[in-house]
This record gives structure tokens, C-alpha cells and sequence, in this order.
């Protein structure tokens, strides 16, 4: 374990006192209208999260309209899930060069498209591609956007933004539940759908209140950051630089070609102004031939940045922990959602339908899990607190009380351990605060994109698992054991690697030293 915030290479504390010169702040940063960056995110969960976790309800219309295999019927649901986060790092591609805001826009028009169609289905495989492929993508296009915005308009509260904002998916699993039974129940599952697709336009809406920050405010917050990293021994400090370096090395092309293109503007712009006595439709041209110039530069830098994070020769890959937190990220969400799924059938192995009934389960982890985000980010944003440190507490709970889960045989103890679960889960909201610390503000749309690529993997592939496992052994134990045996796994590298870059510059400057 770690002892502080600097061991790992995070730059938190007074950010006032950093730097030679005062960098004055920005009114939006960690308030003003960052507080409705947060809302529109929370809007966002409520609207993707939480109606992904009400697909249940939609999932038994789809048995009995169809008639095929519950196997078959479910992967409509798994691939809307997996998609929206397997997308990550192409929707990383569509931020770099069109911004946070039109991405969000343009995936809230495929989401409702994706609704809309979905209500004429003929058939399950009509599903997947209107619903699992169509709405799922548009909501890759949205979520990524509405977790990247927050990081970076908060720098002190990153964690309790983050936590508030993640809250609907909570929020939401309820409201969309009860919204979708009570609209098949009145209006048929068909009508459902293309009411909900028309809620979904909302989307849009949200993703037009993520007004994004000028150059020199993200300049400006990259500055305190890294002043902070320079003013601190940190252990990580050299996996951070290689990451950054990647922007640093970028800068000169990047400025050649801002130079070339301005100075192709410019003589535009010239023309246009000693060309009035030309004809209308020459300058329609030179308007037009200005656009496209614009237009291109914003395309060749944001490939150029989504290139180089991913294949260049300072790319994300290059930072060991990174890579750690993606192996992580592999096993993490798989055991967060077995839960959900086998607990309804150990209640009714222990005979302890009556109880559950009463307060099922799963409610106790979905309402805990909402305090836990909060709580877990309150906690990570003091300032003798470290973010890593949590994480990790956070994720030793879980793995934890995956593996003790199936050793409870009553009600209370069952109750206790998935109180747990749902609290000790509310590490989410701070995977993307450790992710930014990791790679910094510039590259945390493509990195967090990997990230969520790796959950939706895990979302994908590890329910299937679980079910394979229990038609092996017929016992539902296993599931949970091999879950929490395959999560610890991750949980290690996240231990190993920090250790591994800290010994680094330490050997290098003993070499030097010889030299």
C-alpha cells in the first residue's frame, strides 16, 4: 500500500501555491458551469446506464413475442451494454476531432434512432442490429463524453464530481424501470420503445450543455498539473512524463501545420477583402475553400492526437501502470455484475424467497452503490487522502466479499455482504480521476476509452462464463470463486507495476552515476 497522494505520482494540494507566477483561474473550474457538467452527466447515466439496467423488463416482452431461446433473447441486452463501452477508443477518435459536444449530440440522435427502430422488430436478429449495434454505439457516443467533460472541468473535486454525476446510473435503474413496466403494461412493449426513443432525444440536449473549455483554460490546468508533478519525488513520475511526452513531441508538427493552414486562411481572408469587385460566386468559393481548410485542420490534429496516443512512439502502451489498469479492467466488471445475476437464484436455493421479496438483494447493492460514490469521493478529494490508496481499499472489499458471498446461507449475512458489495463498487466513480492522474487531461477521452472498452469486454464475455461454469459444475459457487480468483489477478498487477516504476529511476541514476 501506499502512504500518500505523491507516492504514486499525483498532484493534488494547493494548487495556488504552485509555480513561480499566479496562474489565474478560471471561474468555470471545479464551479460555475461545471456544476452543470455534472448535471448533464448525471442526466446521461439516468438515461443510458439506468435504462440498460431496466432491459429486463423488455426482456421478457421479447421471449414472448418471439419465441426464441432465452441464450438468443439475451444477447440483444448484452451486446447494447458491451458496445456502448467496447467503442471507447473509436469514440475517442470522434472527441479528438469533433469535440465532446458534437459527439455527444450525434450519439444522441443514433440512441433514439436505434429505439425508434428497434419498435417495428420482426425478429431477435432485427434486434441486434437496430438495438444491440445502433442504440449501443450511440450511447458509446454519449457516455464517453459525459465522463471525459467532468475531468476536465474539475481539478480539487474530480472525485466528488465524478461520484455525483455516476449516481444515475442508480438513479436511473429505478425511474427506468418502473417507466418502461408501467408503459409495456398501458401501451404495448412496441409503443414503449418509440416513447422511449423520443425521451432518448434528451440526450442531445445534455450533450449541447457540454460547452467545452478554450485552449488556454485546458493550457492553463495542464500547467498547475504539471508544476505539481515537477515540485514532488514521485514514484510514477517517469510512466506520467513518457505518457506527456507524447503531447510535447506532437507540439512542433501540430504547429507547423496551425502556421500552414493559417497561412492559407489568411491569404483567404485577403482576397476577400480586395476581391469586391469580384463575382458572387467566386467568393462563395473562397468561403467555401476556408471552411474546408478549417475543417481539415481539425481533423488532421485530432487523428494526429488519437494516432500517437494509441500507436505512436510515446502511446498510452508505454505507461506500465496503464497497461496494469487495463488488465484490471479486464476481470473488474465481470465480478460486479454476477451478482445480479446468480444472486436470485441462491436466494431461492437457501429457501429464502420470503425475505428477498420483501427487500430483495439486489436493491441493497443498487441503493448502497449510490452512497458509495459519493462517499468514496468525498473521501478521495481530502486532502491527506490518497485516490489510489481508496481505489485499491475499494477493490480488496470487493474481490473479498465476491469470495465469501456464496458461504452465506441466511438472509442478514447475504444482506450484509451485498451492502458491501454495493458500497465497496462505488470505486467506479473514481477510475476516471485515477486514469486522468495516470495520463493526464489531454489524453483522458482515448485512454479512459480504452479503459471502458476492457469493462465492456468483461461485461460481454463474463455472464456467458459464469453460466458456462455452473453447467460444468452445477453449483453457482464456482462462479463467484473463479470471479473473484480472476479479479485478484488484476488487482495484483495494480499492485506489482507501481512497485517495478518506482525501482526505475532509481537504477538509472545509479548507472549514471558510474558513468
Amino acid at each position: 500500500m501506499y502512504a500518500s497522494r505523491e507516492d504514486i505520482g499525483y498532484d493534488f494540494g494547493d494548487d495556488s501555491k504552485v509555480g513561480s507566477k499566479p496562474v489565474k483561474p478560471n471561474p468555470n473550474i471545479d464551479g460555475g458551469w461545471a456544476w452543470m457538467i455534472v448535471f448533464s452527466s448525471f442526466l446521461v447515466h439516468i438515461l443510458i446506464m439506468g435504462s440498460q439496467m431496466a432491459l429486463g423488463v423488455l426482456n421478457m416482452e421479447w421471449l414472448e413475442e418471439f419465441n426464441q431461446s432465452r441464450g438468443l433473447t439475451a444477447w440483444v441486452s448484452s451486446l447494447s451494454m458491451g458496445i456502448t463501452l467496447i467503442v471507447g477508443p473509436f469514440i475517442g477518435l470522434f472527441i479528438s476531432m469533433c469535440g465532446c459536444r458534437l459527439t455527444a449530440i450525434i450519439g444522441g440522435v443514433l440512441n433514439a434512432l436505434g429505439w425508434i427502430l428497434s419498435a417495428y422488430a420482426s425478429s431477435v436478429h432485427y434486434l441486434f442490429l437496430t438495438f444491440g449495434v445502433t442504440a449501443g454505439i450511440g450511447s458509446g457516443m454519449v457516455y464517453l463524453p459525459a465522463v471525459v467533460m467532468v475531468g476536465q472541468y474539475f481539478q480539487k473535486r474530480r472525485a466528488l464530481a465524478q461520484g455525483l454525476s455516476t449516481t444515475g446510473t442508480g438513479f436511473g435503474a429505478f425511474l427506468m424501470t418502473a417507466l418502461l413496466k408501467y408503459l409495456c403494461t398501458e401501451f404495448g412493449w412496441r409503443n414503449a420503445m418509440f416513447i422511449q426513443g423520443a425521451i432518448s432525444l434528451n440526450l442531445c440536449v445534455c450533450g449541447a450543455l457540454m460547452r467545452p473549455l478554450s485552449p488556454k483554460d485546458l493550457s492553463e490546468k495542464s500547467v498547475v498539473r504539471s508544476s505539481s508533478e515537477d515540485n514532488r519525488a514521485k514514484a510514477l513520475s517517469h510512466s506520467t512524463e513518457t505518457i506527456k511526452s507524447n503531447g510535447v513531441l506532437g507540439d512542433e508538427p501540430e504547429k507547423k501545420e496551425e502556421a500552414t493552414t493559417e497561412e492559407v486562411l489568411e491569404s483567404v481572408q485577403h482576397i476577400e477583402i480586395g476581391g469586391n469587385s469580384g463575382s458572387g460566386r467566386n467568393m462563395y468559393g473562397l468561403r467555401m475553400l476556408k471552411t474546408v481548410s478549417q475543417l481539415t485542420l481539425t481533423v488532421r490534429k485530432g487523428f494526429a492526437l488519437w494516432y500517437s496516443s494509441y500507436f505512436g512512439a510515446a502511446s498510452l502502451f508505454t505507461n506500465r501502470v496503464f497497461v496494469a489498469f487495463i488488465i484490471w479492467a479486464l476481470f473488474a466488471y465481470s465480478s460486479f455484475v454476477i451478482p445480479f445475476i446468480h444472486l436470485p437464484e441462491i436466494v431461492k436455493q437457501y429457501n429464502l424467497s420470503r425475505q428477498d421479496n420483501v427487500f430483495p438483494l439486489t436493491s441493497i447493492i443498487a441503493i448502497v452503490h449510490i452512497f458509495g460514490k459519493v462517499i468514496l469521493g468525498i473521501i478521495s478529494d481530502l486532502p491527506c487522502i490518497s485516490t489510489w490508496n481508496v481505489f485499491l481499499m475499494a477493490n480488496f472489499t470487493l474481490v473479498t466479499c465476491i469470495l465469501t458471498l456464496p458461504l452465506m446461507q441466511t438472509y442478514v449475512g447475504l444482506a450484509v455482504v451485498c451492502a458491501l458489495i454495493g458500497f465497496s463498487s462505488g470505486y467506479f466513480s473514481l477510475m476516471p480521476v485515477v486514469t486522468e492522474d495516470l495520463v493526464g487531461t489531454k489524453h483522458l477521452a482515448n485512454a479512459y476509452g480504452i479503459i471502458i472498452c476492457a469493462n465492456g469486454i468483461s461485461a460481454l464475455f463474463g455472464p456467458p462464463f459464469a453460466g458456462w461454469i455452473y453447467d460444468i459444475t452445477q453449483k453457482y459457487d464456482f462462479s463467484f470463486y473463479i470471479a473473484g480468483l480472476l479479479y485478484m489477478v488484476g488487482i495484483i498487477f495494480l499492485l506489482i507495476q507501481p512497485c517495478i516504476q518506482k525501482k526505475q529511476p532509481r537504477q538509472k541514476s545509479t548507472e549514471e552515476a558510474q558513468v
